[in-house]
């Protein structure tokens, strides 16, 4: 593998990942980039659905969206691509195709994983890590970057330094965050709870409807306001959980873009969702959250931040990855509502009382 001289390298291009939660998990190699190629100008290549993530980072200087509907979309991203002059591109994403346009818009250096049959697409192909399935998902997009310090440099300092996945909302977009909140008649001054009960690409992901509507009732009744929130293609489990409840939730779903909810789950006291794009969002946000697993193995995806705990009672089918489950859902149908319930009102109480802490030490400085 041919050595790259930092040198030639002014303007980078990242093909990110679909998924939100996967996007967040690209933080850390974000962020280790931005410290590898701290004058280099780096463009992130977003789907529609992760831009609000990215919106105003300051590891990131452009986001260039790539909404593909059609095979005209592929076309008009490899002229975009050349237009810009990109001198590097970073391929987080495994697929064919995310190799494929750096390589015909002619971007002269390309390293990325040797995945989908295109390694003849990638001048610096890298094989895939045989501790994949071991190891946090953050770091196999981490390793893409150390490998690029070492082809620059010789050696890499990122692995003596802690991933950093964290992100940061300006006040600006909190303020807006408030006013919508208020708008829904969020009450201020009193606990928020955000739960998400959905998932869009995976049914198996989904604790029941109905546990969801219990925890919301025990909540609300505990003096905490609830909002519902999920894009409008989880408006169907929303719907089924308000209706089985007998107190009302604020529900948001489907009522607000990536931008605002990440905005919102800045703001709120606590999280509780499935294994899906807000537990990440929330966490790498240090908002408390509880994550409920079933199918999927948190040793790769649980989020990466302190703030986040998981639930989860895994039986001998566990993990399975698979979107439906086959059978009768019981990795999720054994957590109970009244633990998630102890474990949130757990959370609550421990970020009740640093919240007190931080406001003395406050007054004391």
């Amino acid at each position: 593998m041919s050595q790259i001289h930092a040198s030639e390298i002014k303007r980078v291009v990242v093909r990110g990942t679909n998924w939100v939660g996967d996007s967040v998990m690209t933080v850390p190699a974000l962020r280790a980039l931005r410290r590898v190629l701290p004058e280099a100008k780096i463009t992130l290549v977003v789907r529609p659905a992760a831009k609000g993530i990215f919106s105003g980072v300051k590891f990131v200087d452009d986001l260039l969206v790539y909404d593909r509907r059609s095979a005209f979309s592929i076309v008009s991203q490899v002229r975009e691509w050349r237009q810009r002059h990109f001198d590097l591109a970073i391929v987080f994403q495994n697929a064919f195709e995310a190799a494929l346009i750096p390589f015909v818009a002619g971007v002269p250096l390309r390293l990325g994983y040797a995945t989908e049959s295109r390694q003849a697409l990638l001048t610096h192909p890298l094989p895939l890590p045989d501790w994949r399935s071991s190891r946090h998902e953050v770091f196999y997009y981490l390793y893409l970057i150390t490998a690029l310090e070492q082809l620059l440099f010789g050696t890499s300092k990122i692995c003596e330094q802690d991933p950093d996945a964290s992100l940061e909302i300006s006040e600006a977009r909190q303020a807006e965050a408030e006013q919508l909140l208020s708008t829904h008649g969020v009450r201020e001054g009193e606990a928020v709870v955000a739960l998400c009960p959905g998932s869009i690409n995976s049914r198996a992901k989904r604790w029941p409807a109905e546990a969801y509507a219990a925890l919301a009732d025990r909540l609300i009744e505990s003096g905490r306001q609830v909002l519902l929130i999920g894009s409008a293609d989880e408006m169907d489990v929303s719907r089924e959980v308000t209706a089985r409840m007998k107190q009302r939730p604020i529900v948001l779903t489907g009522k607000t873009s990536l931008d605002q909810i990440v905005a919102v789950l800045s703001l709120v006291d606590l999280v509780v969702t499935n294994d899906t794009g807000p537990a990440h969002i929330a966490a790498a946000l240090g908002r408390p959250t509880l994550v409920i697993f079933g199918p999927t193995n948190p040793l790769t995806t649980r989020p990466f931040a302190p703030e986040a705990e998981i639930l989860r009672h895994p039986p001998d089918c566990a993990p399975c990855m698979l979107r439906d489950c086959p059978i009768d859902h019981r990795c999720m149908t054994a957590i109970t509502v009244d633990e998630v319930f102890e474990q949130a009102q757990s959370l609550l109480k421990r970020a009740s009382f640093a919240k007190t802490v931080r406001s003395l030490c406050d007054s004391v400085a």
